[in-house]
């Protein structure tokens, strides 16, 4: 069996302290991120559980990760399909960062994922989800995957992606801790990219529906979707022992996603971002509903 390589946190830390680039919370222009994500994030340096499976992450991506998940993939370009890339690079200008490499993964799942590391990250989109999707939803997508980048979100995702995959081959409950941990935050970080989606659209009807698309994978069944009615399969989900399933999800449910991006449809950074106008509500009070949201209390 493989043996993992020496954990050094500490050296992880210090580049992580030093960086700036990628979009950490210390940066600009992140008034959008949900603040449990930040806060989520700032307290995992003093998780021993999540220290370690980060700093084991990091070097298991760099020395096999890549070429791993890589193997069959292809990179998009300005000339291995330009219209991709050219959303790539709209959504990566609105969050001042660099366009990021995005690769496009044969695979039937509307999906798309970011790993990596903060010096070296990449989005992998599935060729389902460009099938299924036009391009100002392909571009909320991209917009969202770019969002984890912004916010230094990769290598925890990446530890997420290996813990998971490891979980069926060493014993659960020595990586079980740092995956609960990591799940909880996931959580949090989806409504930050939501969010970002959102800002890189410009457009909250064509966000909703294109993350609406992810639980119907039907062109068929597209022009009869009724949002509101989808919406109101959270109330039924919220009632029950089964509302609490969630905890094992790295991702809230669908219904929950959509009704905290139309709290943040009432922002006054998003409106003022989308030429809606300049009031609006203020980020601590989206904040504070979307908190409520998530908790089942709103």
């Amino acid at each position: 069996m493989a043996q993992l390589p020496p954990l050094d946190f500490q050296a992880f830390v210090e580049r992580k302290r030093k960086e700036r680039a990628g979009g950490g919370p210390e940066t600009t222009g992140h008034e959008y991120a949900y603040g449990s994500d930040r806060q989520t994030r700032l307290a995992f340096e003093r998780m021993k559980p999540v220290e370690l499976a980060v700093a084991a992450s990091v070097r298991l991506f760099k020395q096999l990760g890549k070429s791993q998940l890589l193997g069959s993939a292809v990179k998009v370009s300005d000339r291995q399909f330009p219209r991709i890339h050219t959303l790539a690079r709209r959504a990566a200008d609105k969050l001042q960062i660099p366009t990021p490499t995005v690769y496009i993964v044969n695979s039937p799942n509307i999906n798309a994922a970011t790993y990596g590391t903060n010096d070296e990250s990449f989005i992998m989109v599935h060729s389902a989800l460009v099938d299924h999707y036009a391009d100002d939803e392909l571009l909320t997508v991209l917009g969202h995957e770019c969002g984890h980048i912004h916010n230094s979100h990769v290598v925890y995702l990446t530890a997420l992606y290996y813990l998971t995959q490891m979980a069926s081959v060493f014993m659960r409950w020595i990586v079980e801790p740092a995956v609960l941990v990591l799940r909880a935050w996931s959580r949090r970080a989806e409504i930050t990219c939501d969010r970002a989606s959102m800002l890189c659209c410009g457009d909250e009807q064509v966000a909703h529906r294109a993350l609406s698309k992810i639980a119907l994978g039907s062109h068929k069944l597209y022009q009869e979707f009724n949002i509101d009615a989808f919406l109101e399969q959270y109330e039924e989900g919220n009632e029950g022992i089964g509302k609490y399933m969630e905890v094992f999800a790295s991702h809230p449910w669908l219904p929950k996603r959509i009704l905290a991006m139309r709290v943040f449809g009432k922002s006054a950074l998003f409106r003022h971002s989308a030429g809606l106008g300049e009031t609006g509500l203020r980020m601590e009070d989206v904040d504070e509903r979307v908190r409520a949201l998530l908790k089942g209390d709103a």
